[in-house]
């Protein structure tokens, strides 16, 4: 029997703007070629999802009520919950997922996840929601689900992605414009093979701190800071609130950059970035440090962590060119210094989440 519909949702790469998000400040995020799929089988009663990697999740309640669940289906839980109260029409289904994005690798799973499911649930009840209130219904869940308080980057990297293009998002008025990626640009994603989970790591501990620091300074946003008033702040503080105050010029220089097809100068603004991110921000980790070392001694011209840090992967900016053979360099040579497989993929910006019937 042919399926009701599959709601489509990618991953994501942020090339810069990293920890910005949910201090109202500046990201340049792009879908990407992997994601999941959400095919809708049959409606019901309740909402009953089994992934094709995981295996069953538990059901619940089509408008997302009841007991909390357990296990990845707590996603699915969160996000029908949300949309029911949005006005969704409590109406239950059967669905599988499919996933091509690897997890704990700073692509967005759980926001692909989110996204696939809200838009399936929305589409099989003939519910539309426009795609930024979408984004925040998912961004509300995925707090709901696991207590991570993240920013808007991921889940509204999902629903505005472009073919070929990049997202310069203002996180706080959701004010965006599209950036084109240059042809001769390629972005190589490296796993350092060290996992983490955003609700095990310090990632919480950071967004306390810095909104702590925001506070001292009189500001509700990153953008309404300047480094001048940064004097007379704790040390702490003063690191955390430097980070996302230079990394949202950062993003701002590296738009232009790309507009200019200067990846040379795109690439020392991901240098940048990283070692903000590993002496302001402080969530890098050895492994992650020695990728981003290793992929500039193998000729990319830049490269940083990827995601909340802790683990995780780095993107590295690259001539396409050039893109294999420094992959398979970078790959080889961290091998050999720690005896992990670092997996490596090239990213390509893509299109944003969407229903096929």
């Amino acid at each position: 029997m042919a399926p009701l519909l599959t709601a489509w949702a990618p991953g994501r790469v942020n090339l810069i703007g990293e920890h910005t998000d949910y201090s109202g400040g500046l990201v340049l995020p792009a879908a990407i070629q992997l994601g999941m799929s959400v095919t809708v089988d049959a409606l019901s009663d309740a909402v009953a999802l089994t992934s094709t990697k995981l295996g069953p999740g538990e059901p619940f309640a089509a408008d997302g009520s009841g007991t909390p669940v357990t296990g990845w289906a707590r996603y699915g839980q969160a996000v029908a919950a949300e949309l029911a109260g949005l006005g969704r029409p409590p109406l239950g289904l059967t669905a599988r997922i499919d996933s091509t994005v690897p997890t704990g690798a700073g692509l967005s799973s759980s926001a692909a996840l989110e996204v696939g499911i809200a838009l399936a649930l929305c589409a099989a009840a003939d519910f539309e929601l426009e795609p930024l209130q979408l984004a925040l219904a998912c961004q509300r869940a995925e707090l709901r689900a696991v207590g991570v308080p993240c920013g808007i980057l991921d889940q509204a990297a999902c629903v505005l992605g472009r073919p070929g293009t990049a997202i310069l998002l203002d996180c706080a008025t959701l004010e965006y414009r599209p950036v084109h990626v240059p042809g001769e640009a390629a972005l190589l994603v490296v796993d350092s093979a060290v996992e983490r989970s955003l609700e095990s790591s310090g990632y919480a501990q950071r967004r306390q701190e810095l909104e702590r620091a925001l506070r001292l300074v009189g500001a509700t946003r990153s953008t309404e800071v300047s480094l001048p008033q940064l004097q007379g702040l704790d040390p702490l503080s003063a690191r955390r609130l430097r980070h996302v105050v230079s990394e949202n010029q950062r993003v701002l220089d590296f738009a232009a950059a790309f507009e200019a097809r200067d990846l040379a100068g795109a690439g020392r603004l991901l240098l940048a970035s990283h070692a903000s991110l590993r002496d302001d921000y402080e969530v890098s980790t050895p492994e992650l440090d020695l990728l981003v070392e290793l992929a500039s001694d193998a000729g990319a011209y830049g490269a940083r962590l990827l995601g909340g840090g802790f683990g995780g992967t780095v993107i590295a900016l690259v001539d396409t060119a050039q893109a294999d053979e420094i992959s398979a360099d970078v790959t080889s040579r961290y091998r050999e210094r720690t005896g992990r497989d670092g997996r490596s993929l090239t990213a390509h910006a893509s299109a944003g989440a969407a229903v096929q019937r």
